[in-house]
């Protein structure tokens, strides 16, 4: 198979299967992929070509750009192979390549503890700051989706997010009902028209802001620290990794839900044991 034919034949299943925003930037790499290699077989094009490839359209992006491109061009050799089953290998899997766009190391975040969390927010005496850490932390939603959310999309027990990160057009997002009572009051209390941002504030603003409410209690966090304290204080009280992933963290990988999840400490884990077999 000629690297053409396989280019038409990946972009028809993007266009099927994928957003936009992802076969556009899909499209980036396998137009420049195709000026070089369009009448090439597929198994004549060998790793250290492809290495030269990236390097070449890589050299001046950054380390994560460059990750992102030799995992796409990865993805759409095991594709074709196994579309078409091909006998062949897929060229990318090669050290010289795994190890020249590696990914670092993950590091693991400390998870803030309940206590913290409860005393930042009841420390809070601005109703709208309190609200946006509860959101947050009881909920688990991001923080560019909370300061976009206007009063239409919030029901009572539930809030539509627009254009969520997902890709889809709407999300919904679940509220505890002792949350979802403070912030139909807090629109109530201030006449919000239903046009109208209860967070009108912005992204920097609202970071500088979770920032000082932590410090206060002698914390460093980011709004997205309350977002994996969300799914880790719920994963730890039992609910299933299912719900924490679709629901609370609407992700559409359970791999990714994993990497939000705190380290468990040997004392969590003893609890477990007890808790599922008796002392």
């Amino acid at each position: 198979m000629i690297t053409q034919e396989a280019i038409r034949l990946f972009k028809n299943y993007l266009q099927s299967n994928h957003k936009q925003r992802t076969i556009d930037s899909y499209v980036y790499l396998l137009r420049r992929y195709e000026m070089i290699y369009a009448q090439r077989a597929l198994d004549s094009i060998g790793s250290d070509e492809i290495y030269t490839f990236l390097e070449m359209l890589t050299q001046d992006l950054a380390k994560s750009t460059r990750r992102l491109r030799y995992s796409q061009l990865k993805t759409f050799y095991n594709f074709i192979i196994d579309r078409c089953s091909l006998n062949i290998k897929n060229p990318c899997n090669t050290s010289l390549l795994s190890k020249s766009y590696r990914a670092p190391k993950q590091i693991l975040r400390k998870i803030l503890e309940r206590e913290t969390v409860d005393e930042m927010i009841y420390n809070t005496k601005r109703h709208r700051d309190r609200l946006i850490l509860e959101l947050q932390a009881r909920c688990g939603l991001r923080i560019g989706e909370l300061l976009k959310i206007k009063v239409s999309d919030v029901s009572e027990r539930t809030i539509t997010l627009r254009e969520p990160k997902s890709g889809k057009e709407s999300e919904l997002a679940y509220m505890p009902e002792n949350v979802s009572k403070k912030l139909a009051k807090y629109i109530k209390d201030n006449a919000l028209q239903s046009d109208y941002r209860p967070f009108p504030i912005c992204y920097s603003t609202a970071r500088s802001l979770i920032r000082r409410l932590g410090e206060k209690v002698n914390v460093r966090n980011s709004p997205h620290d309350l977002r994996r304290y969300s799914a880790t204080y719920a994963s730890r009280n039992g609910v299933p990794l299912e719900v924490v992933s679709k629901v609370i963290l609407r992700h559409q990988d359970l791999k990714t839900t994993q990497v939000y999840l705190g380290k468990i400490s040997d004392s969590e884990a003893i609890r477990w044991m007890d808790i599922l077999h008796g002392k």
